[in-house]
């Protein structure tokens, strides 16, 4: 939660006092004094420092991926465009860097180049209970034009950092998961229960291979007991009055909708233009959207992610977050004029992202048009956004159509076995981290998941700060190497708890 948040839950306190509440307010308070007492959320016993987590695995994580990072495995929708070339170079690579994973594991090729490999587990039950592992290799472009400090695929290591695309996004979490499985290997460690790692190859243009894995799982009869996928994170600084890194983990995404906005005129020269032309009444309905956002709620995964978080802050953060039934209405109203991201957590967003009119300066258009890219609040649908945009808008004349779309995923449980195990695994590898319930803004592969197993969650075991979270499919993407340590000692964690 961005900062400035903490002024606005000061104003809520004062708002509950004034109003005479003194009675409540000592119930409150007290309540609010016994939820900072006690163990932190997420804290197990570990007592390592932290600094000290993963360091056996940090520097040959970080060769790995410096190297892994300079093929260029840019994914495109026009087919002629990829270099194929560098995906084959990578997956040949993956073989190369991870000789004992690709001698004792299965693999096979999922819709051209997504990989599917199958760890059988030596328990009476393997089949019984399988744990998917996700991470996809495929990377958004370099810009030339782009000022990197260093070379967007040149994988180079400087400030304890390994640089370039891929890096967070989302070679960063295969190298970790490779890592892990590979010194278990090498240990003689094997899982009572299948594992499988699924790494997708079109990830970055919403592209099948997930979908084709998923049609291939579901075929076979398989059900994940548990699956994980690239996510939320361990993030520095991200809620003000917590001093702790906040390991959030996503247990639900948003939906995302492309609607496009078409508006038709008479078209004709540039000198007679009329009232109301095809772009003027688009623009009108631009507007009228940006004016009227959706309306905001607080799901459940937020409202409990923020009891966790307060239960590690201040006092007056803990007196609004222990008392949400007091003040759960005014914190999500402070979620939605703190900032973009708070926002974007607590409703449905729309982003017009393209428009076209007139092909020419002196040419009335005689279509306009405008794609809004929405991302559907959980508690929403396509059909129920479509329905409220064209209320919003309240013009028969502009036509909506659906390029693509699909709804929020389902909830998974915060409260169950999975979770607490990802907790576990959470507390070894970053022993001072809160760990904490999240919604998903971004699609993942993981969505597709959903359709074979109850329990999906979207978590990369990688510590960052806003400058870290800032540069993914931006300029200067970057990982910290000691990081890559510690989320090699997450995934040995969670592996050798699954029984």
């Amino acid at each position: 939660m961005p900062k400035g948040t903490g002024k606005l839950l000061s104003r809520a306190v004062t708002a509950a006092v004034s109003v005479g509440l003194a009675g409540a307010v000592t119930v409150m308070g007290a309540r609010a004094f016994r939820a900072g007492v006690g163990t932190p959320t997420g804290d197990f016993g570990a007592t390592l420092n932290s600094a000290e987590i993963g360091v056996e695995y940090a520097q040959s994580a970080a060769d790995q991926l410096s190297e892994l990072i300079t093929y260029r495995t840019v994914f495109s929708s026009a087919r002629d465009q990829i270099e194929l070339e560098q995906f084959t170079s990578f997956i040949d690579a993956l073989a190369r860097l991870y000789p004992m994973v690709h001698a004792r594991l299965s693999r096979e090729f999922v819709n051209g180049h997504a990989l599917l490999f199958r760890w059988a587990g030596n328990g009476p039950n393997a089949v019984a209970q399988p744990t998917v592992l996700m991470a996809h290799y495929d990377v958004v472009p370099v810009d030339s034009r782009d000022n990197w400090t260093y070379p967007g695929f040149s994988g180079h290591q400087q400030d304890g950092c390994v640089w370039g695309r891929g890096a967070l996004d989302d070679k960063g979490a295969l190298v970790v998961i490779m890592n892990a499985i590979e010194s278990l290997l090498a240990e003689g460690f094997s899982p009572a229960h299948d594992v499988y790692l699924s790494f997708g190859n079109n990830e970055e243009t919403a592209g099948d291979s997930a979908q084709a894995a998923v049609e291939l799982l579901a075929a076979r009869g398989i059900k994940p007991w548990l699956v994980l996928d690239e996510g939320g994170a361990v993030a520095v600084d991200a809620f003000p009055g917590l001093k702790a890194p906040a390991a959030v983990i996503g247990v639900a995404e948003k939906g995302i909708l492309d609607l496009q906005l078409l508006t038709r005129g008479a078209g004709g020269h540039a000198s007679t233009p009329p009232r109301m032309g095809a772009t003027a009444r688009l623009a009108q309905a631009i507007v009228a959207l940006e004016e009227s956002p959706f309306p905001a709620s607080m799901p459940d995964p937020i409202a409990d992610m923020m009891r966790r978080i307060g239960s590690n802050s201040g006092f007056v953060l803990r007196l609004v977050t222990e008392n949400l039934w007091a003040f759960k209405g005014l914190l999500t109203q402070a979620f939605g004029v703190v900032g973009d991201e708070t926002r974007a957590l607590t409703r449905t967003t729309v982003a017009v992202t393209m428009l076209e009119g007139s092909k020419a300066s002196n040419v009335l258009a005689s279509t306009a048009r405008a794609n809004a890219n929405i991302r559907i609040a959980v508690g929403e649908s396509v059909e129920s956004v479509v329905e409220r945009v064209q209320a919003i808008i309240d013009d028969p004349e502009v036509e909506l159509t659906v390029i693509s779309g699909h709804d929020p995923s389902p909830i998974s449980s915060f409260s169950n076995e999975q979770f607490a195990l990802l907790s576990r695994a959470v507390s070894v590898s970053y022993p001072d981290a809160v760990v904490t319930p999240y919604i998903q803004t971004g699609a993942t592969d993981s969505r597709y998941f959903t359709a074979i197993s109850s329990a999906v969650y979207r978590f990369s075991p990688l510590l960052m700060d806003v400058s870290d979270r800032g540069s993914l499919h931006a300029v200067n993407e970057r990982v910290r190497i000691s990081s890559l340590g510690a989320g090699v000692v997450f995934y040995r964690e969670l592996l050798q708890g699954l029984g």
